[in-house]
């Protein structure tokens, strides 16, 4: 029986990829600029994985009444940022279904790339139902089922046309460095920055890695496929309840009076 979004997304390695996501996400100007505008990573470097990875768990995991009150929190959250276009700015607006679906699209090739990294390929029947089962990630708000790309084909054609259109400004670059070298926040965070910036890093594609001005070199790629050797090795040997306990401990928090601001 093929596997899915609910058998696959608990897996807790895939937060190895958090910060690959978010910073393809910022590269696009159309999510960077409104996320520069309207979020504070300095201060709050943490808020924004909390609030996608709520908004994601409780959409695959969660009661209906747990979707609509995150769904709520989202729309919230993205309802002031937009700007029209002007001499600086060529204009965003956070309920674009375009920029939506960049933003869901980067989760899912983030999630596939870490998943595949450990566990190694997955069939076709479980790879066409995990990809299915994505669009809810975006269709649950504003993203018009229509927009999905049809097929993992023609998924694989937007995003390699998309991805090449890529090249990280200023003010995408401003919030890396925020979120990966954070002044603030719990001190475990910080101490796990240095792995977090180098898995970045290294699961980024060559020409944005470049222009976020991540150092890499051959000595870098070798120790990078070292570690994710090292994980293929240890990870799938640990219990479920550590392997799927970030699912289970956003899901016990996510109630109607702690429901995340921004995602």
């Amino acid at each position: 029986m093929a596997r899915g979004l609910a058998d696959i997304g608990a897996e807790g390695v895939l937060l190895a990829g958090a910060g690959r996501a978010i910073l393809l996400q910022i590269a696009d100007p159309r999510v960077g600029h409104g996320v520069a505008d309207h979020s504070d990573f300095a201060h709050r470097p943490q808020d924004r994985l909390r609030a996608t990875l709520t908004y994601v768990y409780a959409v695959v995991y969660g009661t209906e009444e747990q979707v609509t009150a995150v769904r709520r929190a989202v729309n919230r959250a993205h309802a002031p940022v937009r700007r029209n276009a002007d001499d600086v700015s060529a204009g965003y607006n956070a309920f674009d279904a375009d920029s939506q679906l960049w933003v869901v699209a980067t989760l899912y090739d983030t999630a596939v790339t870490v998943y595949q990294q450990i566990y190694g390929p997955l069939d076709d029947e479980t790879a066409d139902r995990m990809y299915r089962d994505y669009a809810r990630i975006g269709t649950a708000l504003q993203l018009p089922s229509n927009k999905w790309p049809a097929d993992r084909a023609a998924f694989a054609a937007y995003w390699d046309a998309h991805v090449a259109t890529l090249q990280p400004d200023e003010k995408a670059c401003r919030i890396a460095r925020d979120l990966l070298f954070p002044a603030a926040g719990p001190a475990m965070m910080r101490l796990a920055m240095p792995l977090a910036r180098f898995l970045t890093a290294g699961l980024l594609p060559d020409h944005v890695r470049e222009g976020f001005g991540f150092e890499w070199g051959p000595d870098h790629a070798r120790r990078f496929e070292r570690t994710m050797r090292m994980v293929e090795r240890v990870y799938p040997r640990l219990p479920q309840r550590i392997r799927h306990w970030p699912k289970d401990y956003y899901l016990s928090q996510l109630k109607p009076s702690r429901m995340p601001g921004d995602a």
